[in-house]
C-alpha cells in the first residue's frame, strides 16, 4: 500500500505534465494557474487509495484521478464567478486575475479536458467509469443550482441543506472512491460501501468548511473570511441559528440575509457574533 506522500507526489507529477502539455495559449493560462495553486487534492488521492486497496498496480487509476481533479477545479472556477469570490487558495480567483469571460471559457475547456483524460482509462472498465463520472458530475451541477436557489429562499430546512451538500460536495468524493475501486477490481458491494463512505466524508468536510468560512483564519483557509455570510449562503450555521433564535435575533438575521446592512464588514461581524451567541 502506497503512502499518502507517495500518492501526492504521483498526482503532482501528473498534473505538472498535464499543464506543460497545455502550453501557454491564452485559454490554457487560467487552467494552469488554478491547478498550480495546489489545494489538498483529496479527490485524486482517494481515487488512487481506493484502487490500491484492491491492487498493487495503480497506474491505470492515474488518468481518471487527474480527470476528477481537473473537473473539480473546473467547478471551482465557475463557482467562484457565481459566488463573486475574490480569493481562492490565498490568491486571486481566475475571474479576478483575468475576467469573467475568460474564466467561463477556460472552465468549459477544463470540462472537456477531464473527459479527454478519462478516455485514457483501460477499455474494459471505461464504460462503467464513464457512467459513474457522468452521474456524479451532473449531480454536482444539481447541487450548485440548489445552493444558488437557497440564497433566494428564507425557509430552507437543515435536511434540504444536507441534500444540497451531498450533491455539491459529497458525490464527487464518493465517485472518486468508486472509480478507484472499479479500476482496482473491487466487487460491487465494496464499490458501494466505498461510495457511501465518500458521501459521509463529504458531508463532514462541508460542515467543517462552513465553520471555517466564518471562524477560520483567512490566511490559513486561503479564501475570503465570511464569504458565505456575504453571499447569503444557507449553511448549517445559518439554518441552525434560525432554529435556535428568539424573535429579536431571528429578526436581525433575516434583515442581514436580505442584505439590509450598512457595509459588508458590519454584516460579517454582526452575523459572526450571532453565531457565537446561538
Amino acid at each position: 500500500m502506497k503512502s499518502i506522500e507517495e500518492l501526492q507526489l504521483l498526482i503532482s507529477e501528473k498534473i505538472d505534465g498535464f499543464c506543460k502539455e497545455n502550453g501557454e495559449q491564452t485559454i490554457y493560462q487560467p487552467i494552469n494557474y488554478i491547478l498550480s495553486l495546489g489545494g489538498k487534492r483529496v479527490r485524486p488521492a482517494l481515487c488512487l487509495m481506493s484502487a490500491n486497496l484492491f491492487s498493487d498496480e495503480i497506474d491505470d487509476a492515474l488518468y481518471p484521478a487527474i480527470a476528477i481533479e481537473v473537473f473539480h477545479n473546473f467547478s471551482l472556477m465557475h463557482d467562484d464567478i457565481m459566488d463573486k469570490a475574490p480569493i481562492r487558495r490565498g490568491l486571486p480567483t481566475v475571474h479576478q486575475k483575468w475576467n469573467e469571460n475568460v474564466a467561463i471559457l477556460s472552465g468549459d475547456a477544463m470540462l472537456i479536458q477531464s473527459y479527454q483524460l478519462l478516455m485514457k482509462t483501460r477499455p474494459d472498465v471505461l464504460p462503467e467509469i464513464m457512467r459513474v463520472f457522468n452521474q456524479v458530475a451532473l449531480e454536482v451541477c444539481e447541487g450548485q443550482q440548489m445552493d444558488m436557489d437557497f440564497e433566494k429562499r428564507q425557509n430552507v430546512s437543515v435536511l434540504e441543506y444536507e441534500d444540497m451538500i451531498r450533491l455539491k460536495t459529497s458525490v464527487l468524493l464518493a465517485g472518486a472512491l468508486k472509480i478507484g475501486a472499479i479500476i482496482g477490481g473491487a466487487d460491487a458491494n465494496s464499490q458501494e460501501e466505498l461510495f457511501e463512505f465518500g458521501i459521509q466524508l463529504g458531508l463532514s468536510f462541508q460542515l467543517w468548511d462552513d465553520y471555517l468560512d466564518v471562524f477560520g483564519d483567512e490566511k490559513l483557509i486561503g479564501k475570503q473570511q465570511g464569504g458565505d455570510i456575504l453571499s447569503d449562503k444557507k449553511t448549517f450555521l445559518l439554518l441552525r441559528s434560525l432554529e435556535l433564535a428568539g424573535i429579536e435575533d431571528r429578526g436581525i438575521i433575516e434583515n442581514y440575509t436580505h442584505n439590509i446592512t450598512p457595509s459588508p464588514a458590519i454584516k460579517v461581524a454582526e452575523m459572526t457574533a450571532l453565531y457565537r451567541k446561538l
